[in-house]
């Protein structure tokens, strides 16, 4: 088992990097999830015997890719997940969309339902049932050939909630077979990627930020200069 990229860990959290298309947790489809990958890396590394406990704090879609936060113990979960319910653990997203949105910086603010057996999320009426509000905040930083770099801050973590709210505008993510974003990509991952992740350190309070790069050399990544925007070290 390949082991995961690591950019942090002490005995309270684990910061990793999501490959795409691989799924956070297990799934019908029996793949190998990062939360196994890291289950596994703590139990070879700190020689542990059994099951190694990580709690899973977020999620990101099987096909988006990024930063991740993991706990070590169940009362640092119970700590990021206090932080994810009052708003101060911060995610933050580049995402291509197909066209350029109307407005440059906008919030949107939808109510989404969940279809549990085809696993596709819609944009429906407040009033309807187990419709949940999705909010999110974007930006457009560039602009190339009907595509457009956008920064996406989530307000709340709604599932496919980027892809469906962008989707719900006119302007699909690239790359995304489920809402339409492949008419420009049928061969291309799906351009969403978590760059950054801030929150407060469960035990010494102290703020945390991690952000990565994109696959800079991939499309649709390739036709933007994403390092102006992103205020970090590429790694390794």
């Amino acid at each position: 088992m390949e082991e995961p990229i690591i950019l942090y860990e002490d005995n309270q959290i684990i910061v990793a990097v999501k490959p795409q298309n691989v799924p956070t947790q297990g799934d019908s489809s029996g793949d190998v999830s990062l939360l196994d990958q890291i289950k596994n890396y703590v139990k070879v590394k700190y020689n542990k015997p059994g099951n190694a406990f990580i709690g899973l704090v977020h999620r990101l879609d099987r096909p988006t890719g990024g930063v991740m936060v993991f706990a070590r113990n169940s009362k640092s979960a119970e700590r990021l997940c206090a932080q994810m319910e009052n708003g101060t653990f911060e995610k933050k997203y580049l995402a291509v969309t197909v066209g350029t949105p109307l407005d440059r910086r906008a919030k949107l603010i939808n109510w989404l339902v969940k279809n549990e057996e085809t696993n596709t999320v819609r944009v429906a009426l407040a009033r309807t049932e187990n419709a949940k509000q999705a909010e999110l905040d974007y930006h457009v930083l560039e602009e190339a050939d009907r595509i457009a770099l956008l920064d996406v801050t989530l307000g709340t973590g709604r599932s496919h909630q980027i892809r469906v709210q962008l989707q719900n505008i006119g302007n699909p993510v690239f790359g995304d077979a489920k809402y339409g974003g492949d008419t420009l990509a049928k061969v291309h991952n799906l351009a969403l990627w978590a760059y950054s992740l801030s929150f407060a350190h469960p035990v010494t309070k102290k703020t945390m930020v991690f952000k990565v790069f994109p696959p800079l050399e991939k499309t649709p990544w390739k036709y933007f200069n994403v390092e102006k925007y992103i205020n970090t070290v590429k790694p390794e």
